[in-house]
């Protein structure tokens, strides 16, 4: 007797298939009990850099694209849709101060256009978070573990590799999800 796809699960579906559908309804979830709490939101937004507009110099800034609540490893949007955290940083007017090091003059540098870009000074800004294709973790060989981002489709359940450095530094999605929304609705006394 052989195995015929699509008759490991009920219904008929394949297990990636049940676990990204299981993983797309999970970041829902979190969307709407973040909205519903009214949970901290950042700003999600994309960076232009310097260039020139009809010969007119135009100064680096973020272009805002979105809310989003920002979970660890992962950056949830009010619709679910998850995104690697990429960088952050907090919306500051520029400050005229001698700067030694280029680390810290570049992060000025970006606390400034998220200013120039329109973002209120004070809130924090993702950026270089690109959005995670669930689609792919379901493009699994049998037996083979696939990656989008930091969300990892292992033995037909969707994890979260909250270290990228650590490879085996993984989370069960369901789990992560609840102690992170938990934490963002909840913060710990003084946070």
């Amino acid at each position: 007797m052989t195995d015929a796809p699509g008759t490991d699960s009920p219904g008929g579906a394949e297990p990636s298939d049940a676990a990204i559908a299981r993983a797309r309804e999970l970041l829902a979830d979190a969307a709407s009990a973040l909205r519903e709490a009214s949970a901290r939101q950042e700003f999600l937004a994309e960076y232009v850099p310097e260039r020139r507009v009809l010969g007119i110099p135009r100064a680096a800034r973020m272009a805002a694209t979105g809310r989003v609540w920002r979970l660890g490893a992962l950056v949830v949007d009010e619709a679910g849709v998850a995104y690697t955290t990429g960088r952050v940083v907090r919306a500051e007017r520029p400050a005229r101060k001698s700067i030694t090091a280029e680390s810290v003059a570049e992060q000025r540098a970006l606390q400034a256009a998220a200013v120039k870009g329109g973002i209120p000074e004070g809130a924090t800004v993702v950026f270089d978070a690109p959005e995670i294709d669930l689609d792919a973790l379901g493009r699994q060989e049998v037996g083979l573990e696939v990656a989008s981002g930091p969300l990892v489709l292992r033995d037909g359940v969707v994890h979260v590799r909250w270290s990228p450095s650590m490879p085996d530094a993984l989370m069960p999605l369901d789990a992560y999800l609840r102690d992170r929304v938990d934490l963002l609705v909840h913060p710990p006394q003084g946070a």
